[in-house]
């Protein structure tokens, strides 16, 4: 069982930064891609950045491409998101995952098998 937190959401301007962190329990982070995924209000969930195990490859969406950064410390079992130059339509709950050990990151939510509870970011304008 893998148990994941985030933390770092909150309130900031557009054009602000922040840096989301996603806390998992267990040995067996180092073995498991993770991904970041956001719900704004009234719209369905959407893949926003993913990373491979070992941090060899990323994915983001295009509407984060090059100012959103994925990465993750295995030795700490945290995985973040830097996220800058923030817009209000960057506005949502920010979810991390984690699929089962060995498999590849993808931007498929189903793919992904532990969930965190998700923390708000508010973009004002």
């Amino acid at each position: 069982q893998v148990q994941l937190v985030e933390s770092g959401g909150g309130l900031v301007q557009a054009g602000g930064s922040l840096r989301l962190s996603c806390a998992a329990s267990g040995r067996t982070f180092s073995s498991r891609a993770m991904a970041w995924f956001r719900q704004g209000p009234g719209k369905e969930r959407e893949f926003v950045a993913a990373i491979s195990s070992r941090s060899i490859t990323t994915y983001y969406a295009d509407s984060v491409k090059g100012r959103f950064t994925i990465s993750r410390d295995n030795a700490e079992n945290t995985g973040y998101l830097q996220m800058n130059s923030l817009k209000t339509g960057d506005t949502a709950v920010y979810y991390c995952a984690t699929r089962n050990a060995y498999l590849g990151a993808t931007n498929i939510p189903h793919d992904y098998t532990y969930w965190g509870r998700g923390t708000q970011v508010t973009v004002s304008s």
